[in-house]
């Protein structure tokens, strides 16, 4: 009798995984993502099963990524169709459809991330919560953001952190890790009550691999980005868990005032026992995320805008001197003087406005949407890309010029209606 043919494991991986790649492919094909639809924006859905995410990652890799949506807006106009994460997406560049997409928020729109990026940040991570909860801990943490007893002692964090930086200093720095620096041991100690020290450097690092993460094709596999990112992930949830469990059990005798102390006295309703430990990680890994790549970026194009902006930086200086002068030997700045600082202001919402971290949001569809003489399929992702509209001349003139005199109160109002960083009000915006 003949012998029956032994398959090894590597071969029968490979004519699974063929068989697997087949079944997508034939769903791309005849599913919902290629079946003409009235009313679509035009535009192109890429290649089979990775669409068009690969040139999307590939362009917000280097230093201008705007090709990618110049491109398909001057070809298919301000509101185009693409295939983003696996998924058929509206991309939208228009102030206005960007504007009706966040107003209806909840109502005809709800916020969807790919599944990518959600394992990264968590369920629970306020920017993918919905609903009453969203709600509840959204005003918990702008209440926290806001509250007299952060502002007090911000400052206070601030320049001390920064002194303590400036006097490590060499000969030789790299603004922008610095930075990093900075911006991570400040939020971790408005988050944790935790100073400067291995275990928030040890902490920083496993955040770096995180951020990859984001930028990164989603392939779960240990050696590629995505991979180490998620690995990277459980490493800092852990480390999260350690110190949300001791907290909780020291809570009756503990005197710190934190996020993760307004976290622990949270009840959601009358009838809870208040936030589960996952949910409080969750959020404490978001909000890391959120203020530890954006604010570090952001303070150090601020300072590459200024460098090369003589007029802007000599008149920033004057206004910091004036502040200065009213102080009385080695008295502190405090909340109310950086409140009063115009300018600063100007100069904050012009660099916001060309560096665009948050290059956009994702929402989705929940049922048929009309807009413009558009349809938007129900259960579509949608992109408001703010970016966009930002560097849109038609808006903002000569919009990649640093100009914060564009910001002063007589001409401000047009930029500020059309102007959207955080997409949702975000706790971080404040600090």
């Amino acid at each position: 009798m003949a012998e029956q043919p032994k398959f090894e494991g590597a071969t029968l991986w490979v004519i699974s995984a063929g068989l697997a790649f087949l079944v997508l492919f034939l769903q791309w094909v005849f599913g919902n993502g290629r079946r003409a639809r009235k009313g679509l924006p035009p535009g192109s859905l890429g290649w089979p099963l990775l669409g068009e995410t690969l040139q999307l990652i590939s362009a917000y890799k280097t230093s201008n990524p705007e090709p990618f949506v110049d491109t398909r807006r001057s070809r298919y106009g301000k509101v185009f169709k693409t295939h983003l994460f696996g998924k058929p997406t509206i991309f939208s560049t228009d102030p206005e459809v960007n504007k009706f997409i966040l107003q209806n928020e909840g109502k005809l729109f709800a916020t969807s991330y790919p599944s990518s990026i959600a394992n990264l940040l968590g369920k629970d991570s306020l920017l993918l919560m919905q609903g009453n909860l969203h709600k509840r801990l959204h005003s918990l943490t702008l209440s926290f953001a806001n509250s007299s007893v952060l502002k007090d002692h911000l400052m206070f964090d601030i320049e001390k952190l920064v002194c303590l930086t400036l006097d490590g200093w060499k000969d030789h720095v790299l603004l922008q890790d610095e930075a990093k620096k900075i911006t991570f041991e400040l939020t971790v100690k408005q988050l944790l009550s935790f100073d400067p020290g291995q275990w928030s450097e040890n902490l920083r690092k496993e955040y770096l691999q995180l951020i990859d993460g984001f930028f990164s094709l989603p392939v779960p596999l240990p050696f590629t980005t995505y991979g180490k990112a998620l690995k990277a992930r459980a490493k800092v949830a852990e480390e999260l868990r350690l110190i949300v469990v001791k907290r909780r059990r020291d809570s009756e005798s503990s005197d710190h005032y934190d996020m993760l102390a307004a976290l622990l006295n949270e009840k959601i309703t009358t009838a809870s026992d208040g936030l589960s430990d996952d949910q409080i990680i969750d959020l404490l890994l978001s909000l890391l995320v959120a203020g530890y790549e954006t604010t570090s970026t952001i303070m150090t194009l601020a300072v590459k805008f200024l460098t090369e902006t003589p007029d802007a930086l000599a008149q920033l200086k004057e206004e910091h001197e004036a502040i200065r002068k009213l102080k009385i030997g080695a008295q502190r700045l405090e909340w109310s003087d950086y409140k009063s600082m115009a300018f600063t202001q100007c100069v904050i919402s012009e660099t916001l406005r060309i560096a665009n971290i948050i290059s956009g949001v994702f929402r989705r569809a929940l049922c048929d949407v009309e807009i413009k003489g558009f349809n938007i399929p129900q259960g579509w992702p949608v992109f408001p890309c703010f970016r966009a509209v930002h560097l849109d001349q038609e808006f903002y003139s000569d919009p990649r010029k640093f100009n914060p005199w564009r910001w002063q109160p007589s001409i401000y109002k047009l930029w500020n209606c059309l102007y959207t960083f955080w997409g949702r009000a975000s706790p971080v915006s404040r600090l």
